[in-house]
C-alpha cells in the first residue's frame, strides 16, 4: 500500500525551552520567519503525503491556528495592499488536510503515536517529529525514505551517525550497510550506555511504519520514566521481518534543544540571500 498519511507527535511540554514555551509550543519557535514545524510539514508535503495527523496536547492551540485560515489577518493584509504576505498566509492555511487528536498525558513517543491509531487506520504511515529539521535542497529526506519503502515494502527509519559519547541521548541501532545509505537493522536499544551501544547510528525523527506497530506499542511496558518508548515497539517489528535504516545525506538540525535551535536559526539565516551578507559580517565582528 502507498503511504498516504503522516503523524506528527507534538504534544510534549518543551521544558528545555522554558520559560519561552510556557505559553507557546516549542514547535512554533521561529526559524527566521517560519515556525520550526512548518519546515517539517513542507518536507512531508513535498514528499507527496498530503494527509497530516497532529497529535497535540493542552497549550498547543497555536499550531492549529497557524495552519488555519485567519480571516482577520487576511483582511488587514488585503486592506494594506500586502499581497505577497496575503498569498503566503493563505498558502499555509490551505497547504494540507490536517486532523488533530489529543494526547491527554505525556506518556512518551510510542503512546503519542498510539493516539493516532483510529485516524491512521489499517495502512502504513509516516511519522515526523516536529522539532527535527533536515535541510536537503536536492530531495526531501522523507521522499528518499518512501523510495526505500517502495523497494522493500518494509519499515524504514532515518539514521544519523553521532559521536560515540552521545549515543546515550538516542535510540541506537545495529546492522549492516547495504549501499546507498541503506542499513538492514538487526538490533535496537533505547539510549544505551557507550559500552553496550551496538553502533553510533542514531534514530532521527523520521519513520515509515506498518499498522502492526500499534499492537506492539500497546504491548510495550512503560519505562522507569512512565514513558512508552517507540524503540521498544520497533524492536518487536524485527521479529516479523527486516527493518531498514537510512543514513540520509541532508543536514540535520536538532531544534529540540537550545544549542541545536540556535545553530538552526543561523544555518537558515545564512541560506537567505537578503540576510546572509550582514549576518556573516556581524558574526565576523563578534569573533575578533
Amino acid at each position: 500500500m502507498k503511504v498516504k498519511k503522516a503523524v506528527f507527535p507534538v504534544a510534549g511540554w518543551g521544558t528545555r525551552f522554558l520559560p519561552a514555551t510556557k505559553a507557546m509550543p516549542k514547535e512554533m519557535l521561529p526559524l527566521v520567519d517560519k515556525p520550526i514545524i512548518q519546515y517539517v510539514v513542507e518536507e512531508c508535503l513535498d514528499s507527496g503525503i498530503k494527509s497530516i495527523i497532529m497529535v497535540t496536547g493542552r497549550a498547543k492551540r497555536a499550531i492549529e491556528d497557524h495552519f488555519d485560515i485567519s480571516f482577520e489577518l487576511e483582511s488587514v493584509l488585503k486592506r494594506k495592499g500586502k499581497e505577497g504576505l496575503l498569498k503566503e498566509v493563505r498558502r499555509i492555511a490551505l497547504m494540507s488536510n490536517m486532523l488533530y487528536v489529543r494526547q491527554k498525558e505525556p506518556l512518551g513517543l510510542g503512546h503519542a503515536i498510539l493516539c493516532a491509531r483510529d485516524a491512521v487506520g489499517d495502512e502504513p504511515f509516516a511519522v515526523l517529529l516536529g522539532d527535527d529539521v533536515i535541510y536537503d535542497p536536492q530531495k526531501p529526506t522523507l521522499a528518499r525514505m518512501l523510495e526505500i519503502y517502495d523497494r522493500y515494502n518494509r519499515p524504514v527509519i532515518a539514521l544519523r551517525e553521532v559521536p560515540k559519547e552521545q549515543v546515550i541521548r538516542y535510540g541506537i541501532v545495529g546492522g549492516k550497510e547495504m549501499g546507498d545509505g541503506v542499513v538492514e537493522i538487526n538490533n535496537m536499544v533505547e539510549k544505551p550506555s557507550v559500552d553496550v551501544a551496538p553502533s553510533n547510528w542514531a534514530i532521527i525523527g523520521r519513520y515509515i511504519l506498518p499498522p502492526e506497530i500499534f499492537e506492539y506499542i500497546e504491548e510495550t511496558k512503560m519505562g522507569p520514566t512512565r514513558e512508552i518508548h517507540l524503540t521498544d515497539a520497533l524492536s518487536r517489528l524485527l521479529l516479523d521481518g527486516p527493518v531498514y535504516g537510512y543514513l540520509f545525506p541532508g543536514t540535520y538540525l536538532d531544534c529540540g534543544e537550545k544549542l541545536g535551535y540556535l545553530k538552526a536559526v543561523i544555518y537558515y539565516s545564512l541560506h537567505r540571500d537578503e540576510l546572509a551578507p550582514k549576518l556573516r559580517e556581524f558574526i565576523a565582528g563578534l569573533m575578533k
